[in-house]
């Protein structure tokens, strides 16, 4: 089995199981989450492969990180990603993309994301649910950042935090790569912050 086809038998697996904890009919995650009925029971069923956002819409309904949905082969104390074996999100013929690197629910959802974007090349994000957390590290170029109406130049080892519960985007206006990692931060299913319905 191909690595393409254990993520999509992972998805699948762990969508019923998160679904089922939650206590999610169809009808309810699909409302939630802003995704047909008919992607989920295909996802469950393992006969797609949905989109980032997709997936990210899903993981936001059910309060799990995105690598929970993910998660073949969690390490319950300590789990070590050696480059190049992050989970590839997306990515772009120019270069751009991002991977995902860990994730963790124990707390809350937690993410950590490694970033590449190419010159000229961005990424949007819809708004997270109110308590939603980021945190970024650039390590190479200078990331311009979007948060609502109000922009920001953050350059090579620069850091910055934001409220993530807005539209928000990030962006390469410069002449070479911006490299950086991402923390992402988001409340609990059945906290008082609980509502973002997409990445």
């Amino acid at each position: 089995m191909s690595d393409f086809e254990q993520l999509t038998q992972a998805l699948a697996r762990n969508l019923r199981h998160w679904r089922g904890d939650r206590g999610f009919t169809l009808d309810a995650l699909a409302a939630r989450a802003g995704v047909s009925r008919g992607m989920i029971i295909q996802i469950e069923q393992a006969r797609t492969n949905p989109s980032v956002g997709t997936t990210v819409k899903l993981a936001d309904a059910l309060g799990v990180s995105i690598t929970t949905l993910l998660d073949r082969d969690r390490t319950p104390r300590v789990h070590v990603v050696l480059p190049g074996q992050g989970v590839r999100m997306w990515a772009t013929g120019a270069g751009s993309g991002a991977s995902m690197l860990l994730g963790d629910d124990r707390r809350g959802p937690v993410e950590m994301w490694s970033y590449r974007l190419a010159p000229g090349e961005g990424r949007d994000s819809d708004p997270h649910p109110a308590g939603t957390f980021e945190m970024l590290h650039v390590t190479a170029g200078e990331l311009t950042l979007l948060v609502g109406d109000e922009r920001y130049a953050v350059p090579a080892g620069g850091a910055v935090s934001f409220e993530a519960d807005t539209r928000h985007a990030y962006r390469n206006d410069g002449g070479e790569p911006v490299e950086m990692t991402l923390a992402v931060s988001i409340p609990p299913v059945g906290s008082a912050a609980t509502g973002r319905e997409s990445q």
